[in-house]
């Protein structure tokens, strides 16, 4: 009998790759591979930002502002009220300006005295007219009126005080003296003058005058009447002839 083969397991012999050692890893912990299987650098968690709000400082009041913005709101309302008043009283009372004119002047007195000072006394006749059906007219005290030539006052005289009704008409006598120093000059000025035929003179009057809405009084204004006025001589005790007259009339606030 055939001597029994031995059998002898066989051991099993170390795989090459368990026999070697272990390297470091070929990515390191934390990182991750690319498509091309190269790691990539290690990524920081994700965080969000949230970002910085400033306070803002605040706001300045502008006084400046408010204080313009009242003021055009209060002349605002002033121009409203006064546009209405004046609505109310042209469609309701019609207003119409009073007209005046210079009917007639004499002179009792113009002569040069020996220091060359000129005294003068005139009387101016004015016609007033006040064409208002609902509206009258009161001539208050304080009033003044000038004869002037050329700039030079040679008389004055006051405005009678008085009341004019609705369409009246009324005839003035106004009485005017004055004096005029160092006039030799003027009186030359005034007989070459004389020679044309034509004096230019001026009347201006200002009077203080309420006017009356119905029973309702206004108050006081001061108009300027200017009357321009030629005529043939200003020599005393003579017949003067007023070749042309013309008069102006406005309210002075």
């Amino acid at each position: 009998m055939a001597d029994h083969q031995r059998i002898h397991p066989i051991e099993p012999t170390p795989d090459l790759e368990s026999q070697q050692k272990p390297t470091a890893p070929l990515v390191p912990r934390g990182s991750s591979r690319s498509e091309n299987g190269h790691p990539t650098e290690p990524q920081p968690p994700f965080q969000r930002t949230i970002p910085i709000q400033y306070s803002k400082p605040p706001k300045k009041k502008n006084w400046c502002g408010r204080c313009l913005c009242c003021t055009l709101c209060v002349l605002l309302t002033l121009v409203i009220i006064i546009g209405v008043l004046a609505a109310v009283v042209y469609f309701g009372f019609d207003p119409k300006l009073p007209k005046y004119s210079v009917d007639g002047m004499s002179i009792t007195q113009f002569n040069l005295a020996n220091d060359n000072s000129l005294s003068a006394q005139f009387s101016v006749n004015i016609t007033a007219r006040n064409p208002n059906t609902k509206i009258g007219i009161s001539y208050e005290g304080g009033s003044k009126l000038t004869v002037i030539y050329m700039g030079t006052v040679l008389c004055e005289g006051s405005w009678p005080k008085f009341y004019q009704g609705h369409r009246n008409t009324t005839v003035l006598n106004v009485p005017l003296t004055g004096q005029t120093q160092d006039a030799a000059g003027l009186l030359n000025s005034l007989q070459a003058q004389q020679q044309t035929g034509t004096i230019p003179l001026v009347l201006r009057a200002k009077v203080p005058v309420r006017i009356k809405l119905g029973k309702l009084k206004l108050p006081k204004w001061k108009p300027l009447v200017r009357c321009r006025v030629n005529v043939n001589t200003l020599a005393a005790n003579n017949v003067i002839r007023i070749s042309d007259s013309s008069c102006s009339f406005r309210f002075k606030f």
